[in-house]
């Protein structure tokens, strides 16, 4: 791999593509320990931004931070068989603490609901304690056997997960659907990545949960992303770990619950819908760097000019809030720092040159477009933040383009088949509901029901794999 610049198209090495932007942008790093990688601070810079939008909107509706142990008794696991069984292959165990054997051993936290709910059982004992809306920023580990992919496959990863407790089941449901709109309200207005929501099936939903919503994306080499997921867990864990509250009618009722989350996946998405051969192109709102500065250097009293008037600029865009670089090094040309800033996708570069001093302006450029335009210094406030939302839009715009040109409706197998194998994306399909259908395709193509929409369509044909009555239009696709 050479050391400067992105070497792979990534149109012709899309997934080769994806690891060297990722390693020459610095944004993470394979960890020494096989399966895990190393957050460097821009990504995390971007997990921070993410954590901020999502902290506000949680807080705002009444849930509260808080930090369960990573250690899960095999005990809890095993209470809930359901649950256990599907995390089984993926549970790291710890059976010795220093010299001594453990009596008992501890998961490694795949996911914190069964710690949680042994908790919940001793703090909720009436109707006056619910709803209780909770929510951990973690680390999750499960021991992948796949072949690690940095952001996207990883042995450990960090996540945000919701957990709450209602009195009626309404209240769930309607939790259930605001965790999933928020989700797809900090996706496509900070990430801009669109997405398509809608239930997993039975076979793809969490294990334990009445049922699963989901967010899915559309990555540029034709596979689908889980972006996010929450879930109706029902009754079902309350009966397993006896979460009851007495409720306004003096009788004992069971809890209904849900639990939502979204993982540190949401960079690689970002990183692989927007960027380009030249590297990363972040979005406004979670670039951890959205102006750099170049002066073009000049001997003499001009370079002293050019180097007073870049720092009051950037002291003029930090103060607008702003996230500013001054790039005065001098032991770099600026064409060297161009190519570095192009390839960490800071989404506006301002240049200023002898002869733009003398004029009184700068020259902007956009990193989306890789347009330039030169701006009055008057203007330039006003320039460059109309500028970062215009670059914000454009790439939802372009991704939701992108979007709408990967999902296609296919009428037969053998047109399913052909579809997936060209062109891949979504594929939307009539099926007739059941998990031998759902099984077969997942067999013989490697595709699955990425989401069954809420917005009920009428199937345009037969079930494409069975040729029996469908039931619905879903959602396949090949994924991650």
């Amino acid at each position: 791999m050479s050391d400067i610049g992105v070497t792979v198209k990534k149109n012709q090495d899309f997934s080769e593509w994806y690891v060297e932007v990722i390693l020459k942008a610095e944004l993470a790093d394979y960890a020494p320990v096989k399966g895990c990688m190393i957050i460097r601070p821009d990504a995390y810079a971007v997990w921070e931004k993410i954590q901020e939008v999502v902290n506000q909107k949680i807080k705002a509706t009444g849930h509260r931070n808080t930090y369960f142990p990573m250690f899960i008794p095999e005990a809890f696991l095993k209470k809930e068989a359901e649950h256990f069984e599907g995390f089984t292959p993926e549970v790291a165990w710890i059976t010795q603490g220093g010299d001594t054997p453990l009596e008992e051993r501890l998961a490694v936290r795949p996911t914190s609901e069964t710690i949680m709910y042994a908790m919940f059982s001793k703090w909720i004992r009436s109707w006056r304690d619910l709803p209780l809306k909770i929510n951990q920023w973690c680390n999750i580990v499960r021991w992948e056997t796949k072949a690690t992919k940095l952001f996207l496959r990883t042995r450990e990863f960090l996540w945000q997960e919701g957990h709450t407790a209602h009195a009626a089941s309404e209240e769930a449901e309607a939790e259930v659907m605001w965790a999933l709109n928020m989700y797809k309200e900090v996706v496509e207005n900070y990430l801009a990545i669109p997405v398509i929501i809608g239930t997993k099936s039975d076979s793809e939903k969490f294990a334990g949960a009445l049922y699963t919503t989901a967010l899915e994306s559309m990555m540029p080499d034709g596979k689908a992303l889980q972006m996010g997921t929450s879930h109706n867990l029902g009754q079902h864990f309350a009966k397993v770990f006896d979460v009851k509250f007495v409720g306004e009618d003096k009788q004992d009722h069971f809890v209904w619950q849900t639990s939502w989350g979204i993982t540190t996946r949401l960079i690689g998405a970002m990183i692989m819908v927007h960027g380009d051969d030249k590297g990363l192109i972040m979005p406004p709102k979670v670039a951890p760097v959205q102006v750099v500065i170049v002066p073009i250097p000049f001997k003499g009293v001009e370079a002293e000019a050019i180097a007073a008037k870049t720092k009051e600029i950037a002291q003029t865009l930090r103060a607008d809030g702003l996230s500013v670089i001054l790039d005065d090094r001098n032991e770099y040309t600026p064409g060297w720092k161009f190519n570095q800033w192009e390839l960490k996708g800071v989404p506006i570069r301002i240049e200023l040159g002898p002869r733009d001093l003398k004029q009184g302006q700068v020259v902007i450029v956009r990193r989306d477009t890789y347009q330039k335009s030169p701006v009055k210094e008057a203007d330039i406030s006003s320039k460059v933040a109309g500028l970062l939302q215009e670059i914000q839009d454009n790439m939802l715009a372009k991704a939701r383009a992108f979007l709408k040109e990967k999902i296609t409706p296919v009428d037969s197998y053998d047109e399913f088949k052909k579809v997936l194998l060209e062109k891949g994306g979504f594929l939307k399909a009539a099926w007739c509901g059941s998990a031998e259908c759902e099984a077969k395709v997942k067999d013989q193509t490697g595709a699955t029901i990425r989401v069954r929409p809420f917005k009920v369509e009428e199937p345009a044909s037969s079930c494409i794999v069975c040729g029996d009555k469908a039931k619905e239009t879903v959602y396949f696709a090949r994924s991650y």
